[in-house]
């Protein structure tokens, strides 16, 4: 083909991704409708985002699919009364190409969408309190106002936070959220807000409260009620520490971004089905539990797992000293950014709380190595039933692309992919295809996982479920 030629196809294609950004953002802003593609959210993306996503399903599905194939159903859902929906435009293209039938689009697709037809209900809303502002913080609060939609089904409403000696705290607070050296610059506005001492975030007043215990704040007084408090603070974790949030006016659950002793440790994806409604604290478990407990699932449901090793290769994280300097932790001490530091991990253990099947199967280590952010988990299993790479890989791409826990498990094929490009990964883990070793019943997996990002997705998750506002996914089977 011709240089004119594949860039005329090029200008073709994003004429119409370009013509797809407002579609998507007016089901998203009057209708809380959530557009993706193979699970690639595109609400709020740009039209090299979208082309991308289409990108994607070509390199690992084994379809070709353009936006000249998903931009009719995209148009043909626009004028339909579909409300409070999570759409998947890409899976519903290829199913109308192989599953059809003669009918027309619009057919097809009333049948497929008929469950989130009708009139449009009023869709359940949390108003959530986070409580603390670190480096998992501020990526909840920047996923949080990213969803902010019609909808508003996860609300931040505040912010706790020790007050800083600094006169000017809150434009810290604010610059904190506005850059960041591994995520990037916030995609939107902020404001500062001293008289009601908040912060305007796209729109959404959110107030910074300065407080040292969990039970010493009236949220009533913010307008804040039956709020979802998520402690990413890490100083309580037992039920007893964390039942203090409850004390607090205007509390009705807390969800802990740590292991929690005491309480359940929920991994979405996995065991979010133990939840119950009278459950007012939980766990979101670890970052490494959440990108490796999806993996041994499929794994174990479909080839049995009689025992394995964990060795996680993570990224170092605030715990650690900058420079050599008195620790309370073996070896944590050393230079961060300076040493590999071989230390231990519970996320073997720690499983077996959501997947009580594996229950002393697993051990497990783990080597903090000198990077900011992404980390590895390389998974040494001994298996049941004997398979093959190709089997293997064949049937965790299948759970990454139509499985229960594809938000949870993705799937990568890339020669040359390296930490860095799994920055801002929104899955709890991705399979490194190319790397997997695999002999009769032994297999080795390597997993990547964004330890900051793909973990705040997660929890983010996990507050949907708990405040029962996950919008229901279309369509139901691919």
């Amino acid at each position: 083909m011709s240089q004119e030629l594949i860039l005329a196809d090029w200008n073709a294609r994003e004429a119409i991704a370009e013509a797809m950004v407002p579609l998507v953002g007016r089901l998203y802003r009057d209708k809380n409708v959530e557009i993706s593609i193979y699970g690639r959210l595109v609400v709020k993306r740009s039209v090299i985002d979208i082309l991308k996503a289409h990108r994607f399903v070509r390199q690992v599905e084994g379809e070709e699919l353009s936006v000249v194939d998903t931009f009719p159903v995209l148009e043909a859902v626009s004028e339909m009364d579909v409300y409070n929906a999570h759409v998947d435009i890409g899976k519903l293209a290829v199913k109308f190409r192989k599953k059809g039938a003669g009918r027309t689009l619009q057919a097809f697709l009333a049948d497929e969408l008929a469950g989130a037809a009708g009139e449009a209900p009023s869709s359940p809303s949390s108003d959530v309190v986070l409580f603390g502002f670190g480096r998992i913080g501020r990526l909840l609060a920047r996923l949080l106002i990213d969803r902010s939609g019609a909808g508003h089904s996860l609300s931040l409403k505040a912010i706790v936070v020790r007050k800083g000696s600094a006169e000017n705290d809150l434009e810290k607070r604010a610059s904190l959220l506005r850059r960041d050296s591994v995520h990037g610059s916030f995609n939107g506005t902020i404001q500062v807000d001293e008289e009601n001492q908040a912060l305007i975030v796209n729109g959404n007043l959110i107030r910074i409260i300065f407080a040292d215990k969990p039970d010493s704040i009236d949220y009533t007084q913010y307008g804040i009620n039956n709020a979802l408090v998520i402690d990413n603070t890490g100083k309580w974790r037992d039920k007893e520490g964390l039942s203090l949030h409850l004390q607090s006016k205007g509390v009705a659950k807390v969800i802990l971004t740590a292991p929690g002793k005491g309480v359940k440790n929920i991994v979405m994806g996995v065991n979010q089905g133990d939840i119950e409604d009278g459950d007012t604290v939980l766990s979101a478990a670890s970052c490494t539990t959440n990108a490796i407990t999806p993996v041994l699932k499929a794994i174990n449901d479909r080839f049995g797992v009689i025992n394995g090793h964990v060795e996680t290769v993570h990224s170092y994280t605030n715990d650690q000293n900058l420079i050599d300097n008195y620790h309370k932790g073996d070896r944590r001490g050393r230079a961060a950014g300076l040493n590999m530091v071989l230390t231990e991990t519970g996320a073997a253990k720690a499983v077996a709380k959501a997947l009580p099947e594996l229950e002393g199967k697993l051990t497990g280590n783990a080597i903090r190595v000198p990077t900011p952010n992404v980390s590895m988990a390389i998974l040494n299993l001994n298996l049941k039933e004997a398979t093959d790479r190709d089997e293997l890989n064949a049937f965790l791409r299948d759970a990454a692309l139509h499985g229960p826990m594809q938000k949870q498990i993705d799937y990568s094929n890339s020669p040359e992919a390296v930490s860095s490009d799994f920055v801002g990964s929104r899955s709890a883990g991705v399979v490194d295809a190319l790397a997997t070793i695999c002999s009769g019943n032994s297999c080795v997996l390597y997993v990547w996982y964004d330890n900051e990002f793909g973990y705040s997705c997660q929890v983010v998750r996990m507050a949907q479920h708990v405040s029962k506002t996950t919008l229901p996914a279309y369509p139901l089977e691919s």
